[in-house]
Parts: structure tokens; C-alpha cells; sequence
């Protein structure tokens, strides 16, 4: 695949090159709307890293690549505001919430979320996902049909309504809230981001489900009122959070809030985890690498927890290969609020900047042979030489998504019950299974049959991973020094767990390092910090020989 060369010299302030083709008021819609993915690439391949398009009267300007990925996250918000380019989501998170809030209230409104989030509860999440996917799959049988992706979207919505929102979602809400969701999340759709209140059938039903929403939340927040107990959900958590001047949330804002929780991640969620299944039963050979690994660490009936899952890397792979290839958001926009500079080039204030996931893991300098399923490209030595944010499934720099841990948790729960219950094979050619892009979060095509067939055959490996740290000798006689990337951190607190004595996150998710100069007892806990942290924020350095 070749790509323009990004290396030409440019002047300074010149503006991007733009793409050929433009019609009048539509711009490149059509060719945009017929396969988003497509025409960015073709962008790419004929522009380089940086090009502009027209999305009916709006101006475009798409950034692929690292270097170009790098520049659009480390924007700040001042420059790049991601609020402004996120209103298609105002009618369903509601007026004044989140994106549709000033800078300062955003920001508060987004940290009282982040506790549940944080790493002490999500210890308590593996389990009630396991429950979750034991009660979809109980009546199974030996073998039968499903639908994967329906499935995944029925399965994801329960784990994350019964983590995230409480009982009442997931048990005495369960089928209105199903239709609910349903109505709001078919309102996200591509034309709002330029039109979001045409009277259309879908939007109407997009709004009355809003409404009724909120009736509900109003309901439930009345009934937990009188209860003695409180519950440690995240509906409690914005029922109890105030902002910076003492004020509570209100039901509009608190049902906003709890809209976004799940639409954070339950349609990328879903179809990851379709993707999942698919990708490994169109290649065997991988997927008996995976069932090796899972029955030699959980056996037959192991316990599913929080460290365990911390323990299957390959399992762990797979999912990051799949998210490389079927990234659910394929593109990302931020507003130009102030002129935004980058190799050269000026995007002028009152454009919109795009980066891609989609057409940046599939960059044949960055991801060698791209479009092959290689689980390996993960392993600790390809890494050393990755570039970074080269994989960008999850956003990156202060806006990448809070939920990430969350939802790899969830994932890895997931397959480690049902992929050592079952086998699952394609009803259809593999070749049918493919990409929907005519949605804003991005599926495979439905519907999307597989066959399962139940497993008696796990074989459990008595073979022991080598975890010792190759390292350790040189540290301990050089010493080792804590860098964090304040950008990074979002204050999950997975460090103060791991390092207590090294690390401390405040209640507004503030992280400071303890010692300065760490004795070598706590070499140990300080990788695992590293290695644990969602946002990679912490590097440890060992110290040169003197």
C-alpha cells in the first residue's frame, strides 16, 4: 500500500492540502457516508498524514499517524475542544451535561464518575460479570445457533447496568430500560452531527425516550431516599456528589450522566467482543493458543478474579489485535478553537480536526503486513519499539477513555467462561463477516449467526510462567527513579494500590509521588504499578552505572 510523502517541505502557516471532488452543499458526504473507513484511507493515500475534506458545509481536517495522533491528543482543550465537536450527543446526554456543559462543570462532572472507575472497586467487577454470562448461557445446551453480535449486546448491557448503575437497572428495570437504550442509542446517528433536531421518526423517539428516562431516575433517586442503606453504585455516586460550590446534581443532569456511563461502553464493548469470537474462529490455530492458555491457568471450574484475569497476556493480545483491526470509533473530532499548528501547516480556528484509529493501525511503517491478525506485535520485545500513539484504540493523552481498564476487564471476564465452555464456529463464509460502517460506532453487519458447541475436552498445563525481572540485578545495583506523565493520569489510583508507599491519588484524583529517591525494597510493587497503570503514566527508569 503506498502512502503520499509527508516529507515535502511545506511554509509555515500553510494550509492542509485538500481533497479533489467537492460537490456543492454536500461536499465528499457521499463518498464519506458510503464507507467512512474507505475514503479516509484513500485521504491518506493521497494527501499523507494531514489532508482536509468537507462534510456538507463543515471543513475536515484529518491527522493520521503517530506523530500527527500525538499532536491531536496532547492538544488542550482551549485549542481543541472536544465538547464543541461532540453536541450530536446534547439531545440524548441532555442540556448543560457533559459535552454540552462549560469547560469548568464538565470537568467536575466527569471526576464524579471516576471513583467507580478507580481500581478498589473494580476488584468486585469480575465476579458479577461471571454471574452475568453464566445466567446467558445456562440453558445453552450441548449446541445451537446465536446470533454473536445481538448476543454480546444483550450480555454487555446486563455486566454494565449491574456494575455501573445498580440493581434497579439490571433487575426491576430491566425490559423498559432494554427499549429505552434501544430508542436512545438508534439516535445516534450520522446526520445529527450536522442536523441533530430534524423531525425525524428516529430523533422523536430519541427524545420521548429521554424524557421517560429521566421520570425513572427521578423515581428511583425518591425510593433510595427513604432506604437506611445506600448502595455503592454509580447512581448513588452522582446522587451524592456535589459540585464545587455545594450544589447536588439534578435528575436531568444525573440521568445524563448515567446515559453516558453506558454509552461509554457498552456499543464498543459488544462489538469487540463479537470481533472476538469471530477473529479467533476463523483462525483455529489461534484460538487453540487461547483455550491453552485459559484451561492451564483456570482449569475446569477456576475462579474467575480481578488478578487472575491480570494473568492470560495472549487473551489479553488477541483483544488488543482486534481492537487494532475493528476499532469501534474509526474516527475522533476535536473543534479548532485557536489556529492549530502541526509540521507546517495551519488549521485555521473553525475547522474540525479528525484523527483516525481505523486508517492509523493500518499504516504499513507502524504495523508491518497490517492487515494480518498477529497477536505477537504485543509481546514485551515488539514493544520496545513501538512508537507511541501508534495504537490508539482507546483515544489517547487526557481524553482517553476512563473506562478502558473497565472494558478490557470485562472482555477478558467474558471469554474466560465462554470459551472454556464452549467452542464456536462461522454459520457463513468468514468472508461475510464484516464491518458496518453505516453506524456511528462501528459492528460487524448483523446479523451475525455462529454455532457453539459445548467443550469436553480441557486439558489442564502445569506449566509455570517465568515472571522474574530480568532486570532486577542492574537495578539493585543502579537504583531506579518514578517519571509520570501528568497528562496521562486520570487518577485510577491502580498505583497507590499496587505501591502504597510510593504513590498517593487524592479524592479529586490527584496523584503524588511519595519518595523521590525509592529504597530498592520497592523495585517489586513499582513495575507493577507501571505495568498496571490504564494510561501508561508511569515509567520506571533504571539509573546508569555511574
Amino acid at each position: 500500500m503506498k502512502t503520499a510523502n509527508t516529507n515535502k517541505t511545506v511554509s509555515s502557516g500553510q494550509e492542509p492540502p485538500k481533497m479533489p471532488g467537492v460537490l456543492p452543499l454536500l461536499g465528499h458526504m457521499l463518498q464519506f457516508g458510503k464507507n467512512p473507513f474507505s475514503y479516509m484511507m484513500m485521504l491518506r493515500n493521497t494527501l499523507g498524514e494531514i489532508g482536509e475534506f468537507r462534510m456538507f458545509h463543515q471543513k475536515m481536517v484529518l491527522m493520521t499517524g503517530p506523530e500527527a495522533n500525538e499532536a491531536f491528543f496532547r492538544a488542550p482543550d482551549a485549542q481543541l475542544d472536544q465538547s464543541q465537536a461532540y453536541k450530536i450527543m446534547t439531545p440524548i446526554f441532555g442540556k448543560g451535561v457533559v459535552f454540552d456543559a462549560p469547560p469548568h462543570k464538565k470537568d467536575q462532572q466527569l471526576k464524579m464518575l471516576m471513583p467507580v472507575l478507580r481500581d478498589k472497586p473494580m476488584r468486585s467487577y469480575a465476579q458479577v460479570i461471571v454471574k452475568e454470562v453464566e445466567q446467558m448461557i445456562a440453558n445453552w445446551g450441548d449446541t445451537g445457533e446465536i446470533d454473536l453480535l445481538e448476543f454480546m449486546k444483550e450480555l454487555t448491557i446486563y455486566t454494565s447496568s449491574h456494575c455501573l448503575l445498580g440493581d434497579e437497572f439490571r433487575y426491576e428495570l430491566n425490559e423498559e430500560f432494554a427499549r429505552i437504550y434501544h430508542d436512545l442509542e438508534k439516535g445516534v446517528n450520522p446526520i445529527a452531527f450536522v442536523f441533530p433536531y430534524l423531525p425525524l421518526p428516529v430523533f422523536r423517539r430519541r427524545d420521548k425516550a429521554r424524557v421517560r428516562l429521566q421520570e425513572l431516575v427521578t423515581g428511583i433517586i425518591a425510593k433510595r431516599a427513604q432506604k437506611p442503606e445506600k448502595s455503592d453504585d454509580a447512581f448513588q455516586l452522582l446522587i451524592d456528589s456535589k459540585y464545587d460550590d455545594g450544589s447536588h446534581l439534578s435528575a436531568h443532569e444525573i440521568t445524563g450522566m448515567l446515559i453516558g456511563t453506558i454509552f461509554a461502553g457498552h456499543h464498543t464493548t459488544a462489538g469487540t467482543a463479537a470481533w472476538t469470537l469471530l477473529e479467533l474462529a476463523r483462525r483455529p490455530e489461534q484460538l487453540a493458543v487461547v483455550l491453552k492458555e485459559l484451561d492451564g491457568h483456570f482449569g475446569v471450574d477456576g475462579e474467575v478474579t480481578f488478578q487472575s484475569l491480570r494473568e492470560i497476556p495472549v487473551l489479553e493480545s488477541v483483544v488488543k489485535e482486534v481492537l487494532r483491526l475493528h476499532p469501534p470509533l474509526i474516527f475522533l473530532i476535536r473543534k479548532v478553537m485557536k489556529d492549530f499548528h502541526f509540521k507546517g501547516y495551519t488549521v485555521k480556528a473553525g475547522k474540525y480536526v479528525c484523527a483516525s484509529p481505523r486508517v492509523s493501525h493500518r499504516i504499513a511503517e507502524v504495523f508491518p503486513n497490517p492487515e494480518e491478525f498477529d497477536i505477537d506485535r504485543y509481546s514485551e520485545e515488539r514493544q520496545k519499539d513501538a512508537k507511541p500513539f501508534s495504537w490508539i484504540a482507546f483515544g489517547g493523552g487526557k481524553h482517553k477513555c476512563t473506562g478502558n481498564a473497565f472494558a478490557m476487564l470485562q472482555l477478558k471476564a467474558i471469554f474466560s467462561i465462554l470459551l472454556r465452555r464452549y467452542t464456536f464456529e462461522l454459520v457463513n463464509d468468514k468472508d461475510q463477516y464484516q464491518d458496518d460502517f453505516t453506524q456511528m460506532v462501528v459492528q460487524p453487519v448483523s446479523p451475525c449467526p455462529v454455532r457453539y458447541v459445548k467443550r469436553t475436552d480441557i486439558k489442564v498445563s502445569t506449566e509455570i510462567a517465568n515472571t522474574t525481572d530480568d532486570n532486577q540485578d542492574e537495578a539493585l545495583e543502579n537504583g531506579f527513579q518514578i517519571h509520570i506523565d501528568r497528562e496521562l493520569c486520570q487518577g485510577h489510583a491502580t498505583c497507590m494500590t499496587e505501591a502504597p508507599e510510593l504513590f498517593q491519588v487524592d479524592d479529586d484524583g490527584s496523584l503524588t509521588v511519595l519518595q523521590e529517591n525509592p529504597s530498592l525494597d520497592f523495585l517489586t510493587q513499582a513495575r507493577q504499578a507501571e505495568k498496571y497503570c490504564p494510561t501508561k503514566a508511569i515509567t520506571i527508569n533504571v539509573k546508569n552505572k555511574s
